[in-house]
């Protein structure tokens, strides 16, 4: 079985940097797994922490620059941390610095995938975290749940296992009302559940509940298990894998994106939108057809042959996201026209599809 275990701030930091005793606890776990011939992917946040334990900084600070040079201060620290652990059982490590744009790129996103895969072959264990140093954005909105997410999609792995530090996803706020009710399953996502998974995160780490839901969201469209459990008992990830119930299982969809499908959806970002008229909905929704230049009403922002960009119901609802054969000014001219009419207008035609349906995925 292939895992992605995301690891928190909030569950290996202490007051004055990391906790060593907690990063050796998850990392026997872990070592356990892996010597069953579970292959694992870490994705682990902690720069940060381990930077203002190292330059004794007690309050994370807000600026961006800032958080960007403590985590540089604390990279080194984190990494040998999990280095120093795991090779006391007997395992090699490897650090892994991803940032956005190797999941925005087609070429990048299967380079990476090559490389995980190979080290997961040499029985390797990668630690990935986004590269704090320059990443702004992940910074900013404190992704490395849905870093994790992606990780999972772009290696399919079978689960994701999110260690927080509570036991998992509650009705409530159990911070708030300790008599709040755990789930243990969660069939699907709705917009109730990601209500209820609202509120702030943590001192040191950049997620919170809400986070990890929408991470479980991507996830689990892709045909991955997603358990969020309590990071800090011991034994929990061998518990999970011998049939043990921990935590809240967030169930995978019955049918599963392809890698491809998983990039588009969620590894690459939108450049423009179409809106598309009722007709061409329901074909692309419900009969599964590619999109052709007479649904599309209207054309928004500008793109290239090959972007990605959503498509708009006529009420506003995003409902499919794809790569477009055509750019944006190509797409305005032919918009509402028949396929038979595309080289009278343009001169030339790529193909008879604005959007195919292999290149097309439904929104969740």
């Amino acid at each position: 079985m292939r895992l992605v275990v995301k690891i928190g701030s909030n569950i290996i930091a202490a007051k004055d940097g990391l906790d060593e005793a907690r990063i050796g606890a998850i990392a026997s776990d872990i070592a356990a797994a892996r010597g069953k011939g579970h292959e694992i992917v870490i994705v682990s946040s902690g720069a940060i922490a381990a930077g203002m334990g190292k330059l004794g900084i007690r309050e994370k600070p807000s600026d961006i620059r800032m958080k960007q040079a403590i985590a540089a201060v604390g990279q080194s620290s984190l990494m040998w941390a999990y280095e120093k652990t795991f090779a006391e059982k007997g395992w090699k490590v490897a650090q892994v610095l991803l940032t956005r744009d190797v999941f925005s790129d087609r070429a990048r996103y299967i380079n990476a995938k090559g490389t995980l895969i190979s080290l997961l072959g040499l029985k390797v264990i990668p630690i990935i975290n986004e590269n704090d140093t320059v990443a702004v954005e992940e910074l900013r909105f404190g992704d490395n749940d849905q870093l994790a997410a992606l990780v999972a999609s772009l290696i399919e792995a079978d689960r994701l296992i999110i260690l927080s530090d509570v036991d998992g996803f509650y009705k409530e706020d159990p911070r708030l009302n300790p008599n709040a009710e755990l789930m243990d399953i969660v069939e699907g996502i709705t917009p109730k559940i990601e209500k209820m998974a609202g509120g702030s995160g943590s001192l040191v780490g950049t997620g919170g509940m809400y986070s990890k839901v929408l991470a479980a969201k991507k996830a689990v469209t892709a045909g991955i298990a997603v358990h969020i459990v309590n990071g800090r008992k011991n034994g929990i990830i061998s518990g999970l894998l011998e049939g043990g119930r921990h935590g809240t299982l967030f169930m995978p969809t019955e049918s599963r994106l392809s890698a491809k499908k998983g990039w588009i959806a969620y590894g690459v970002k939108a450049k423009g939108t179409l809106v598309i008229d009722d007709g061409a909905k329901e074909a692309v929704m419900s009969r599964g057809k590619s999109l052709l230049p007479s649904g599309i009403v209207q054309v928004e922002g500008e793109f290239k042959s090959g972007d990605p960009v959503y498509c708009v119901s006529l009420k506003g609802e995003r409902i499919a996201k794809g790569l477009s054969n055509y750019s944006s000014r190509e797409v305005e001219k032919i918009k509402g026209m028949k396929t038979s009419e595309i080289e009278k207008a343009l001169g030339y035609r790529y193909s008879d599809e604005v959007i195919h349906r292999d290149n097309l995925v439904l929104t969740p």
